[in-house]
């Protein structure tokens, strides 16, 4: 049974994690204390919160701040994270507590381990890839990042199909029961879709 766990130890003493796991204590000590819904951080705001670190080890790096190898290890763990991968190593509650500290050093934790195994020696959660960061403008940060790109990616693609489908149904000339041309609402529906998303994007 112990083969299944490693020992952690960070400022309040030890604990057990998974021995396949990416995280350190901070995260395992939030997943022991705040088993609250089993509903994790959505992908999206992982993806973002990883670009947030990548973003971060580049500054510092030109900053003088952070070691070219270091910074580098750190780059490539975060841009990992951020194009999907391993996804299942955050399993922090959306319920926890706070301004986000738990998902905060999750991704820390996570994306340090992954820049030591890349570096070959040790990179830090808080020393390195948490450098000149905190929760309190990491977090808000990364929940407007996800919404861009969330925005980006999946709701202006799915207006446009919706204007091509109603564009497309305008064109067919089908009525309604009321006798009033569907082509005429339809195309006041796509003027209106097409107005807001100029308003808002």
């Amino acid at each position: 049974m112990a083969a299944d766990f490693r020992v952690e130890r960070d400022s309040m003493g030890e604990l057990q994690v998974p021995a396949s796991a990416l995280w350190g204590a901070q995260t395992q000590r939030a997943v022991n204390n705040f088993p609250i819904s089993g509903l994790r951080m959505p992908p999206a705001f992982i993806r973002a919160l990883a670009l947030i670190k990548w973003a971060a080890a580049r500054t510092n790096k030109g900053l003088g701040l952070l070691p070219e190898g270091i910074a580098a290890a750190i780059e490539s763990a975060a841009l990992k994270i951020a194009n999907g991968m391993h996804e299942d190593q955050f399993p922090i509650d959306v319920f926890q507590t706070g301004s986000g500290t738990s998902s905060n050093m999750n991704a820390n934790e996570v994306i340090a381990r992954l820049a030591t195994e890349t570096l070959g020696g040790p990179v830090h959660p808080n020393d390195h890839v948490n450098m000149s960061q905190s929760s309190n403008d990491s977090i808000p940060s990364a929940i407007h990042v996800a919404a861009a790109v969330e925005l980006k990616s999946k709701l202006l693609p799915a207006l446009e199909h919706l204007i091509a489908t109603i564009d497309t149904k305008a064109r067919d000339g089908i009525s309604n029961d009321r006798g009033i041309g569907c082509e005429e609402l339809l195309t006041v529906h796509v003027r209106q879709i097409r107005w807001i998303v100029r308003i808002a994007f």
